[in-house]
């Protein structure tokens, strides 16, 4: 069901390196949609009494309870928010900040934002002063709602000189502003959720800034609906009535909100953590049929399993349960283009066993009824992959980006490559430029910014850039290489993508984050940017260093000198560097350690690495790597 096009739109078979556009036929429309409200609207119609959502009360414990909210009361919550928007004011195409860590409550507020005829304008719980401050100001909002005091006191300093100001309300507490609208009828609400069209803003959505200022992405009702409705019809093992997930991704990323969307319209129960670390005590009670995850967290997850091993004294063991688990997962890829073929001679008893042993444990730590893992965000080496895979917990890889709506490309439940992600979502066409960039159009690609003068740059030939590197396979699959303004061009004139070498140095569970450096240089560097939390485990084991620095809240770098430390990861180092050509190899590495958290300034709030921050910080040690020059 892709379409296959080379960029000329010949008509010969596509290749490898013929392959530059690559479509893919919707398979749902959004007629019958007036705009994203509907979403809620229609699932109320089918079914009042379903749950919707899981709740859980304040100040319990994330192994609950959990209260039951069904379709229909999450609806009587959402119309008595939007009467209050109403009634104090709010208008048609009115801008209305939330900042909130994800809950429930997040879940209402947008609703209620889409019934009351609101633009949302989605605002991370850790974001800095400042930076709340030119997201108020730029997207001219008029109302904000806040998830605790803190963060009702940043934004009512950021709103206290605008023009039109509504006011700030805490969703700990929205009775007063539920009161205002007591005498807002049913039918006024209903006619101010009819106001908007396909074609309105929804959502105003500032890009992450790991490139420089954030950008307001405007999405429309459009974006949603088709979104919503053709990840549904591509996704029918993973999106089902009676499933489950849990969301603990910020819902200030399009992702989050993206998949709230899709499984409030197809009947799946949500449960919202706030913080990543609540999630794993929580599988257990809650059981989601799927999860979206996050690179890192497998990683995490892989390392814990490890280390659990090695205390127990079966590392050998486990390591040989790994390779397993890969050579599974190798054998199971095989079978979706040939399902006739058998899996090599021992591998199936292999299997067996270390499934009992190990991999049964793995998904029990899942709460064991995944279906799915859906990994986004950052990519995912493919090795680790299929260790999942290959364990039972196949995962899904999909690429996009806010002005994407979220998903642009995706692997299939029932075609997975690791390596690769996938192919363009139904309705989508991805094309990629002469210099290698990503390019992309569709239903789900944004309206533009909100800034005229940020979309200069942003489209060519009514196609959005992407700022990705990427390269089609003969099937129509996206295999990414990294950033565009990442590469790195050698003094011999060398132009290496980064991302392939630092992806598979960060599968280390010591290492957040690798980074080549090296332009106008005569070979590769990288530095290496410890996990603290890893490192604090690490320096406990018998022989290692025992000191860790104390960092500072800023994001100073701090230089680690530890000969023993340096061993350790020249072994993955030099792994890696196993696995690529000469001048695409780190010949010299520093190891660095600094704070990690949002508020050091060096990652995004989706926990993304601000690469021109860490350089411009790191560039003492960036110059110890070229002493001759």
């Amino acid at each position: 069901m892709i379409d296959h096009r080379t960029t000329a739109d010949t008509a010969q078979s596509p290749t490898a390196a013929t392959v530059g556009e690559v479509s893919t036929p919707m398979l749902a429309t959004s007629q019958g949609h007036r705009n994203a409200s509907d979403l809620l609207a229609f699932r109320l119609a089918q079914a009042p009494s379903a749950v919707a959502f899981e709740v859980r009360e304040p100040g319990a414990p994330v192994t609950g309870p959990w209260r039951s909210v069904t379709t229909a009361e999450f609806d009587r919550d959402v119309r008595a928010l939007a009467k209050g928007l109403i009634g104090v004011g709010v208008a048609a195409g009115d801008a209305v900040a939330i900042m909130s860590a994800t809950s429930y409550e997040w879940a209402v507020a947008e609703m209620a934002c889409w019934y009351a005829g609101a633009v949302i304008v989605p605002l991370y719980d850790t974001a800095a002063q400042p930076q709340v401050d030119a997201v108020v100001a730029d997207a001219d909002v008029v109302l904000g709602l806040a998830g605790d005091p803190t963060q009702a006191g940043t934004l009512r300093q950021a709103m206290a000189d605008r023009p039109r100001n509504l006011g700030v309300w805490a969703m700990s507490d929205l009775t007063t502003l539920i009161d205002a609208g007591h005498s807002i009828a049913d039918d006024g609400v209903e006619e101010r959720r009819a106001l908007a069209d396909l074609d309105t803003v929804a959502t105003i959505v500032y890009t992450s800034g790991t490139t420089g200022t954030p950008k307001g992405a405007q999405l429309t009702h459009r974006n949603f609906v088709h979104q919503v409705l053709n990840v549904a019809a591509a996704y029918r093992e993973v999106i089902y009535e009676g499933g489950n997930t849990i969301i603990f991704l910020p819902l200030a990323h399009v992702l989050a909100r993206g998949l709230q969307l899709v499984c409030l319209a197809n009947g799946m129960r949500i449960a919202h953590l706030s913080s990543p670390k609540d999630v794993v005590p929580a599988l257990g009670v809650l059981r989601p049929t799927f999860l979206v995850v996050v690179p890192r967290v497998l990683q995490e997850v892989l390392a814990a399993a490890t280390a659990s091993a090695q205390r127990k004294g079966l590392g050998p063991l486990w390591r040989a349960a790994q390779r397993t688990a890969v050579e599974w997962a190798v054998h199971l890829e095989h079978l979706q283009d040939q399902p006739d073929v058998r899996p090599a001679r021992g591998l199936a008893l292999r299997h067996r066993l270390y499934d009992r042993l190990f991999f049964a444990r793995v998904r029990s730590l899942f709460g064991g009824r995944i279906d799915y893992l859906l990994s986004g965000a950052a990519a995912l080496e493919a090795d680790l992959c299929r260790f999942f895979w290959g364990a039972g917990l196949p995962v899904v890889e999909g690429y996009g980006l806010t002005e994407t709506t979220a998903p642009l490309t995706g692997n299939l439940p029932t075609d997975i490559r690791p390596g690769s992600v996938g192919v363009p979502l139904p309705g989508t066409t991805v094309r990629i430029a002469a210099d290698g960039e990503v390019l992309a159009r569709g239903a789900g690609v944004f309206a533009g910014y909100h800034r005229a003068a940020d979309n200069a740059d942003a489209f060519v030939d009514g196609f959005f850039r992407t700022g990705d590197l990427g390269e089609l396979d003969d099937q129509g699959r996206l295999r990414l290489f990294g950033r565009c303004k990442d590469v790195v061009v050698t003094s011999a004139g060398k132009t290496v993508a980064p991302g392939p070498w630092e992806n598979w140095v960060e599968q280390d569970p010591l290492v957040a984050h690798a980074v080549l450096v090296g332009d106008s240089q005569p070979y590769l560097g990288a530095v290496l940017l410890l996990d603290p939390d890893e490192l604090s485990a690490w320096a406990q084991h018998p022989g290692n260093p025992d000191k860790v620095p104390t960092l500072a809240p800023d994001g100073t770098i701090v230089e680690l000198t530890s000969a023993r430390l340096r061993a350790r990861l020249e072994a993955t180092v030099r792994a890696a560097n196993a696995r690529f050509s000469r001048a695409e190899q780190a010949q010299r590495f520093t190891v660095a350690l600094a704070d990690l958290s949002e508020s050091s300034g060096l990652l995004t709030p989706t926990m993304k690495l601000k690469r021109n921050e860490l350089l411009s910080r790191a560039e003492a040690l960036v110059r110890s790597l070229y002493p001759r020059t």
